[in-house]
């Protein structure tokens, strides 16, 4: 259970500042510490939104990362680079994306990078700020690979990836990371048409070595390409089965549904802490704090105020960074209005 009652964090990723936005589509003009500097530049911009917003816990924004997920494919061998965009022009959607094909084994030497973003982030945060490291899970990580003879489909090449983000997770532990997010929105999006145990046993043999030593998250969503949606918003098709999951904390996206399923935390609480998604990523509506605190004080109709956690629905990446900010900062805000009401302390 955590220590702070209706806590507000974040997914993982944030919006770039747009000098990064520029300067990643020119890489070639600048030289190796020039690079090294920018990311780190960014990475403090990020702290510095997330700190001034008054989270309980931020990250390091994904400043380093393509994609939430995609970079980790550059970590990966035995995969080709990814093919050409099957479709250029037109509305942004998820069929624009290409895949890698297979070439060998799949490995991941050096690891998958997430360690190193952790130990920037740990030094460049303020003392005694909450910090979470957040590592796509073997299952989303499948999904723009494409089956070949070896790993005829998603699932075995999911078992291939298994032990390399297992592996990952093991030396976030080592490196001293306190939470670790496992985004797994692929299980989410198609736990209407799956077998829901099997995802939660590639889940829990996922996280093995971290119970009990860390705080370990999940992030179910229905998936956030451009703003849009990918999955059915059906929630209810994940449970029971995913309340078998070895979380300390489970993410739902509820804003999007507009908090029809909101009695589903009632369940989740039970078992492990409940993280609300209350912030709309995908709408330029700047939710106030009244707004967020009228949420707060419907969820603590379904789970007492110590299981509650706050936070987007998403990360916020494709949100554009000024409204992002202040998002947030609404976010802190409304929780700080409902801890008032109850006699909570706020920070």
């Amino acid at each position: 259970m955590q220590d702070t009652p209706l806590r507000t964090s974040v997914i993982g990723s944030y919006p770039f500042p747009g000098w990064l936005e520029f300067s990643s589509q020119n890489l070639t003009q600048f030289g190796e510490n020039d690079i090294k500097e920018m990311q780190e530049d960014a990475v403090i911009a990020a702290i510095h939104d997330q700190t001034a917003a008054g989270l309980d816990v931020i990250t390091d924004g994904e400043q380093t990362r393509f994609d939430f997920n995609l970079s980790f494919y550059g970590y990966l061998e035995g995969i080709e680079l990814e093919s050409a965009s099957p479709r250029i022009f037109g509305p942004p959607a998820h069929d624009q994306r290409g895949k890698h094909a297979i070439s060998g084994e799949l490995t991941a030497p050096k690891g998958l990078g997430a360690v190193e973003e952790f130990e920037r982030l740990k030094r460049l945060a303020p003392e005694g700020q909450a910090l979470k490291a957040s590592i796509p899970g073997p299952f989303t990580l499948s999904g723009r690979l494409l089956p070949n003879d070896q790993y005829p489909n998603r699932y075995a090449i999911t078992e291939a990836l298994l032990p390399i983000v297992r592996k990952e997770i093991e030396a976030l532990i080592e490196a001293g990371c306190q939470e670790i997010c496992v985004d797994e929105p692929s299980m989410s999006c198609y736990a209407y048409k799956a077998d829901t145990s099997v995802f939660v046993d590639l889940f829990n043999r996922t996280v093995e070595p971290a119970v009990g030593k860390t705080r370990i998250c999940s992030h179910l969503c229905f998936g956030n390409y451009k703003g849009r949606a990918v999955g059915k918003r059906t929630p209810r098709d994940m449970f029971p089965d995913f309340l078998d999951m070895h979380v300390d904390e489970m993410h739902i996206e509820t804003v999007t549904t507009n908090f029809v399923f909101l009695d589903l935390i009632e369940q989740i609480s039970k078992k492990m802490d409940a993280a609300v998604g209350i912030i709309d990523v995908k709408s330029y509506y700047i939710e106030t704090p009244e707004d967020v605190a009228a949420i707060i004080r419907r969820c603590l109709e379904h789970a007492p105020a110590d299981r509650l956690v706050f936070a987007p629905d998403c990360g916020l990446s494709q949100t554009a960074r000024w409204a992002a900010r202040q998002k947030l900062k609404n976010m802190v805000a409304g929780a700080k209005i409902v801890r008032k009401e109850l006699g909570l302390p706020n920070a």
